[in-house]
């Protein structure tokens, strides 16, 4: 690395065992990128990290907060969907159903909660209104 005048970060960098332990990619692994393994080639233990699920739920809230009220509900939800489909095909390999599934939660909770602040309803410990608006 040195000969290459590379810096390699310490504390970012590990040796793991495959598949016992997952490899987490925060930033974007280019489609068609496969993970040279001891016997082949291979996308074992792959996964997203935690920073880039709370990243996108952060996004996610931004884009729902009480300002966006004047939009229309169908203008709304495809801003929505055109961050988490960004978001999803950047991060496509490997283990992504608990991503998506925490992500889609997020999403929903903080949709319901839009919808009824634009239209003025009160929720208590439960979410009032319908998956329709």
């Amino acid at each position: 690395m040195e000969r290459l005048r590379l810096l390699v970060n310490a504390r970012k960098t590990r040796c793991l065992r495959v598949p016992e332990e997952p490899l987490e990619f925060l930033s974007r692994v280019p489609r068609g990128t496969q993970l040279p393994l001891e016997h082949g080639l291979g996308y074992l233990g792959t996964r997203r990290s935690a920073g880039s699920v709370r990243s996108i739920c952060r996004k996610i809230s931004e884009l729902t907060q009480a300002r966006y009220g004047p939009l229309d509900g169908g203008e709304m939800v495809e801003r929505l969907d055109r961050v988490m489909l960004g978001w999803a095909n950047q991060f496509c390999l490997g283990q992504v159903a608990a991503a998506y599934a925490a992500t889609d939660a997020h999403a929903t909770k903080r949709l319901r909660q839009w919808l009824c602040r634009k239209h003025k309803v009160r929720t208590g410990k439960y979410a009032r209104g319908s998956y329709q608006e």
